[in-house]
């Protein structure tokens, strides 16, 4: 099973005004020490969204899968202990990561949900996963029911 992560409106709008910035004052930066700077936080910036950007959420017989452009992030099924829709009101804040470049990737805490580590596109198509080492995921796709229901009754995970 496979749905697609698809970034917010906010957050797309977001990343193609931040590139066009960038790119214009990188246009029409006059010193060699602007023109470094600026290239280097474009690279910097588009290579960590290749790295962690969400494109899908998968489900295998072992494996919840955050499928990125250059890696994937693997979590076996038998370390969830639980798993469970997140309302948009939930999340937290960003600690480290991004919060809407290129969708919502990085370390955010929550008063509520603790630390966790988060792959999504969209605030409302979230859902939780805990592991039984205490790390949590919030993840996010289309249908995040659909995976959500799948994983709760094809592996037997029962809710918090």
């Amino acid at each position: 099973m496979k749905q697609k992560v698809r970034l917010s409106t906010f957050s797309i709008m977001l990343t193609g005004i931040v590139l066009v910035i960038l790119l214009c004052a990188l246009y029409f930066s006059d010193s060699p020490v602007s023109i470094s700077i600026i290239s280097a936080t474009i690279i910097v910036w588009c290579a960590l969204s290749l790295y962690y950007m969400p494109l899908t959420i998968s489900v295998s017989n072992r494996d919840l899968s955050v499928n990125r452009t250059i890696r994937t992030k693997r979590i076996s099924l038998r370390e969830i202990s639980s798993i469970e829709r997140l309302q948009a009101t939930m999340l937290g804040w960003r600690v480290f990561g991004s919060d809407g470049w290129f969708g919502y990737w990085g370390w955010y805490r929550d008063k509520t949900l603790g630390k966790y580590f988060a792959y999504y596109g969209n605030e409302d198509d979230c859902f939780i996963v805990r592991l039984n080492n205490g790390k949590q995921y919030v993840l996010g796709c289309d249908n995040p029911d659909t995976i959500v229901n799948y994983i709760k009754s094809r592996y037997l995970i029962e809710t918090a």
